[in-house]
């Protein structure tokens, strides 16, 4: 029996990769994105100036996905920003995904630019892999306009790992007799699942690699980091037995985050924003038809500092006006009531079915007649818009009522329209 064959596919700088396609055989630009020190960032003046993407050129000023536009301009003052569309990037996606589905009946899509393919047992339609990996990435450049790295392995994780090799535009193998020669050597912050915090535990033990954390004592990184020290060690082996889902899986939680255009200082003020979170989280709830039973709040202050509480609530629901009632006694905990606040967000998870409702009897919430006043608000706004219906508490708020996710602006981003050949972008 032939052993697996699993590729991962991945999008070099996606979105700057889109934008600068669509620029370039849509709007028929002349100057390439790709070719120029350039980024997708946020808007400066709402305070959501963080870079999205940036081109290689771009590297080379340590400039990274993440970081504010204050910063990246403050290291290359040249750099071209511009705003991001993400109507664009969906529909770039959804191309990139379709080819990818002609070559094998299992593809997990990852994120909106990533994704794997099971290609075990194809080698008698296609060739070997790594043939038929260039075929798919050169397929890809010439309908869709961007180039891809496609990693080759037995398994996801070492999949993953190829394909993060040297961009762009190319094919990696990482194959377990692979692993001393090609992932060993790689500093320890290069392995999936080691974050900064993780690398920085790891090093101050005085494992700087992959191969020494692969060799170092499970026993040890257990007692540092616990469950995951026993993960880490396993990826830094190689071994991986997730298989490529090729079912979409279900979201475990439901949420929405916004960065403030301005500071708050009232818990009044917060709370109105953190209403409209709620309305757009409790919505996406009630369109999956799914309740929620814990809640939790985040929180961003004036000074970058983050913190976070949660809630385990009696029963579940998809009610905005309880989850908001909740919410609300998560930030009186979580907040100091002093230090100005930038950034709020609300989060929900342990789903279950939007079914039934566990009715609790020293509940006095009125359940029944708000989830159907919910869902008739819903249908309005489905059919008309979402400022179709709006809560008086927003009137005069200078206050989206309905924030997080995708923006108006986001949304309406394309001036121009995208129409696409076959799968082609033109």
């Amino acid at each position: 029996m032939s052993r697996p064959i699993i590729f991962h596919i991945d999008v070099n700088s996606a979105f700057l990769s889109w934008e600068a396609v669509y620029r370039v055989k849509v709007l028929e630009e002349t100057l390439d994105l790709r070719d120029i020190p350039s980024a997708v960032g946020g808007d400066i003046e709402k305070r959501k100036g963080i870079i999205l993407a940036k081109s290689i050129p771009a590297k080379k000023y340590k400039i990274t996905t993440g970081e504010p536009v204050v910063s990246a301009l403050l290291k290359c003052p040249d750099l071209t920003i511009v705003k991001p569309n993400f109507t664009l990037y969906t529909q770039c996606s959804k191309a990139f995904m379709t080819i990818l589905r002609e070559y094998s009946p299992i593809v997990e899509q990852y994120s909106i630019d990533e994704a794997y393919m099971d290609m075990t047992g194809t080698e008698g339609m296609y060739g070997s892999p790594i043939t038929i990996a260039h075929v798919i990435k050169d397929r890809i450049y010439k309908e869709l306009g961007f180039t891809v790295n496609i990693g080759v392995s037995s398994n996801k994780l070492l999949a993953k790992m190829a394909g993060d090799f040297k961009k762009p535009n190319l094919v990696h193998t990482l194959f377990p007799e692979e692993i001393e020669e090609k992932m060993w050597p790689l500093s320890v912050g290069e392995l999936f699942f080691v974050g900064k915090a993780t690398e920085k535990k790891l090093k101050m033990l005085g494992i700087n690699t992959i191969g020494k954390l692969a060799q170092a004592d499970v026993n040890l990184l257990k007692a540092h980091l616990k469950k995951q020290g026993e993960i880490v060690h396993k990826y830094a082996n190689g071994i991986d037995f997730m298989e490529v889902a090729h079912e979409t899986v279900p979201n475990k939680g439901y949420g929405n985050s916004t960065t403030i255009p301005f500071d708050v200082n009232s818990a009044d003020r917060a709370k109105l924003v953190l209403l409209s979170l709620c309305e757009t989280v409790c919505t996406r709830l009630r369109a999956d038809d799914v309740k929620a039973s814990c809640i939790s709040v985040t929180l961003v202050d004036t000074y970058f500092e983050y913190s976070s509480h949660q809630k385990t609530l009696v029963s579940a629901t998809h009610v905005t006006d309880e989850i908001y009632e909740y919410v609300c006694k998560v930030f009186d905990e979580l907040w100091d009531h002093k230090t100005p606040i930038r950034h709020l967000g609300v989060h929900t998870s342990k789903l279950s079915d939007g079914k039934a409702y566990q009715y609790n009897i020293f509940d006095m919430f009125k359940y029944d007649k708000y989830e159907k006043l919910d869902k008739a608000v819903d249908k309005i706004r489905n059919k008309y818009g979402d400022d179709s219906v709006k809560r008086a508490t927003f009137l005069g708020a200078n206050l989206d009522h309905m924030v997080g996710g995708i923006s108006k602006e986001r949304k309406t981003g394309i001036t121009k329209p995208i129409s696409f050949k076959g799968d082609m972008l033109i």
